[in-house]
């Protein structure tokens, strides 16, 4: 099973990471890390960089694709080779998924229409432009197709993902190897829970 993580410049590190260091752990999996050119691509603060193993041309036939998001997401929801790609492999995948605002890219490249998906919270009615059913769960599977909230929703995504796959002994195994147990030392990782000043204060700057 070929495991596809998109890579483009400005992605959230987490975003891709998460999902990684789940699914990676999944029995005979092959994991590879593509971009629009092998090479360093940077993360969207420019402190990170990660390695695209290979160039979009060279997977064309992934069983799983996992789509980080970014701060912005607008250079690769624009027509060119990313959309193209993911129209492309999609048409064989078996799971198609997305992380943050990573479901924005799928949804531009037509994939979510009539579907129910999930994103980042600011970015989540923006899925009605493309014809999707925003909804604040964390994760959300409609089809084949499986989005996550915001940044660290990826590391359930990986999870839920690895419990339908391989059943739930596995997905329960990898959660106990990477010691998933949070415990958040502040009950704010939502806007219905942060401090309403502070959620206003976001909204306002994104």
């Amino acid at each position: 099973m070929q495991i596809a993580f998109l890579l483009y410049p400005g992605f959230t590190a987490l975003d891709a990471i998460g999902p990684f260091d789940t699914l990676s752990r999944l029995p005979g999996a092959e994991t590879v890390l593509v971009a629009e050119r092998p090479g360093p691509v940077r993360n969207e603060s420019d402190t990170l960089g990660l390695v695209a193993e290979a160039a979009l041309t060279e997977v064309t036939r992934p069983d799983i694709v996992v789509v980080p998001g970014g701060a912005d997401t607008s250079g690769v929801a624009k027509p060119g080779a990313v959309q193209e790609w993911l129209r492309a492999v999609d048409a064989t995948s078996t799971w198609t998924t997305s992380v943050c605002t990573g479901s924005l890219i799928l949804g531009a490249a037509g994939l979510l229409k009539g579907r129910r998906a999930t994103s980042h919270w600011l970015a989540l009615e923006t899925l009605a432009s493309f014809g999707a059913e925003p909804t604040g769960e964390r994760v959300v599977i409609d089809g084949k197709y499986v989005t996550a909230a915001g940044v660290s929703s990826g590391i359930d995504m990986g999870l839920t993902l690895l419990g339908r796959i391989a059943g739930d002994r596995t997905a329960q195994s990898v959660q106990l190897l990477i010691e998933y147990d949070p415990q958040p030392p502040y009950d704010a990782g939502s806007p219905e829970k942060a401090p309403a000043d502070i959620v206003a204060e976001w909204r306002a700057t994104m």
